[in-house]
């Protein structure tokens, strides 16, 4: 059925400028966007109905490219830690948990409560170990009617007995949820998971690779995040010429779409090897901050042409609202720039292109408003954040750097508005 949205509009085709359609027209058939105009007459749908959002902002709706679900009880806790330390005392008991599927649903339903809050219609998202939590996850993601690529996590090396899981074992449970979730027009799909290098062996990175071939699925991990962490992984794979090559010959980096979070310390042959495999960096400000992990090159990655998307990174970082990463991800640029004047920081209409069209083009034609993509959308009613003398751009500036949830009215998932979802207490 079509429909046509009017309100002031604004999203970025290219990643210098916005397109900006003061009362303007979206048309919308199938969840698949029709086309952009100035006037109804434009767009040839003037018999549709049309749905008046007034003075509201329309923009694309956010994403999250790097989160793991479970960790939210974490939230905010022992953020005076590095990652290791970090990842033995807190993030791993705490993942234990979701062996009770009672328990995960419970968080689980918290946690996607609070990405619709944020307007977060996207997600590349970590589970546990357990297939039948994480079968948990992905039927709540399609119950609220949201998008997301959730992974069962792999691993069974320096890690807590409870999250250890055999070779064989894990790729049992890995495609009983493919069986499950294998339509890849699907909005919520499975992603190859393992957690990083050091806690998988060879035996199971060769099995993620082998799985992710054969099935044609996404792969999503950490990369050179942290220097010990670099260290560690050039002490159990001496073969590999640095952190990205060692998930390169297991066939875990660009052999099928890839999304490597943080990156922080990537450069040189690995920089190159990323780039010739079109693997995608997530990057995550605050958990970067908070681990003490260090500052992403994320100039360097937008210049060198990556693909780059935003993660909240949850627990890592503290925040799940990805308009937030879009402030943190341009301080952290800032603050690059004062280390190498070469390197200009991020502009406004950059993050936000990172944000939307970069990152939605991992999950297919989405984060944009262009004709044919999926019509991924948040209605923002910002009439208590502005003077009425501001422009359309700096009304959303303003949202990004000082709204909230409370001024989300409306939010869309391929074209179908979300409700609130339901949470247990």
């Amino acid at each position: 059925m079509k429909k046509v949205y009017k309100a002031h509009i604004l999203f970025t085709k290219e990643k210098d400028h916005f397109e900006v359609f003061e009362n303007g027209y979206i048309a919308v058939e199938d969840g698949i966007v029709l086309g952009v105009a100035s006037n109804l007459k434009d767009l040839g749908c003037e018999g549709a109905e049309v749905v008046d959002f007034g003075d509201k902002l329309l923009i694309p709706a956010m994403n999250d490219m790097h989160v793991h679900a479970p960790q939210v009880h974490n939230q905010g806790v022992a953020m005076d830690l590095e990652l290791l330390p970090w990842l033995q005392n807190y993030t791993f008991p705490e993942e234990s948990k979701y062996a009770d599927t009672q328990y995960a649903e419970r968080m689980y339903r918290r946690f996607l409560h609070t990405q619709w809050l944020f307007g977060t219609m996207r997600s590349v998202v970590f589970g546990t170990v357990h297939t039948e939590s994480t079968r948990i996850l992905m039927k709540l993601y399609q119950e609220v009617g949201m998008g997301a690529m959730v992974g069962k996590v792999a691993m069974n090396r320096n890690c807590p007995e409870a999250l250890c899981e055999d070779v064989e074992a894990y790729v049992e449970g890995q495609e009983r949820l493919i069986a499950d979730f294998g339509d890849d027009t699907a909005l919520v799909r499975p992603i190859i998971t393992p957690r990083f290098v050091p806690s998988c062996t060879p035996e199971l990175l060769k099995a993620c690779g082998e799985l992710a071939n054969k099935y044609q699925l996404p792969v999503q991990s950490h990369l050179s995040e942290n220097t010990s962490e670099i260290a560690w992984v050039a002490e159990l794979e001496k073969e590999s010429t640095s952190y990205g090559d060692a998930y390169n010959r297991y066939g875990l980096f660009g052999q099928t779409p890839t999304i490597m979070a943080h990156c922080v310390w990537t450069n040189g042959s690995e920089l190159e090897l990323m780039k010739h495999n079109r693997v995608m960096v997530a990057h995550c400000p605050t958990s970067n901050f908070n681990l003490s992990s260090g500052l992403a090159p994320v100039r360097t990655f937008l210049d060198e042409g990556l693909p780059i998307g935003l993660g909240s990174d949850i627990s890592g970082g503290h925040d799940l609202n990805m308009f937030r990463m879009l402030v943190y991800a341009i301080q952290v640029s800032k603050m690059h720039y004062q280390q190498d004047k070469s390197k200009a920081f991020l502009t406004l209409p950059e993050i936000f292109w990172i944000a939307t069209k970069s990152a939605g083009s991992f999950f297919g034609r989405v984060g944009s408003f262009e004709p044919g993509y999926e019509f991924d959308a948040l209605v923002i009613d910002d009439a208590v954040l502005y003077p009425s003398e501001y422009s359309l751009q700096h009304r959303l500036e303003r949202f990004i750097y000082v709204g909230d949830d409370r001024q989300i009215a409306h939010r869309f998932c391929r074209g179908q508005e979300v409700p609130e979802p339901k949470i247990l207490h």
